[in-house]
């Protein structure tokens, strides 16, 4: 049997962008990226610590280092720039594999979206 686990976390960072005109996603810094082991395309869930929304989107490359995180598309009417959120990636193992499995935890600096 194959389980849902927690493969990825970008925890509490802010939102800097919303752009309702784009095709939808979210923009994320490259850096970010790359340390929570998340790619691009991926589906991710975005929870807001702000206002308790919680949605499912995918996922666009942003520029490294740019602390970039943009909502787009219907997904921005439900943040709003400084809103608070996390960001998390889930991946389908068996049981066993999941038992030992460790997720890449990332904790940036909540005002500047950089890592420590």
């Amino acid at each position: 049997m194959l389980i849902q686990v927690v493969k990825s976390k970008i925890h509490r960072v802010s939102v800097t962008q919303a752009d309702l005109n784009y095709i939808g996603s979210i923009t994320i810094d490259e850096a970010l990226m790359e340390a929570a082991n998340i790619i691009e395309g991926e589906r991710v869930q975005i929870v807001n610590i702000n206002n308790g929304e919680r949605l499912e989107t995918y996922v666009i490359k942003g520029d490294r280092n740019s602390g970039t995180i943009c909502m787009n598309g219907p997904a921005s009417r439900m943040v709003a720039v400084g809103d608070i959120i996390i960001i998390i990636g889930y991946g389908f193992m068996d049981m066993e594999a999941a038992r030992s499995y460790k997720p890449a935890l990332v904790f940036p600096n909540e005002e500047t979206n950089q890592l420590n």
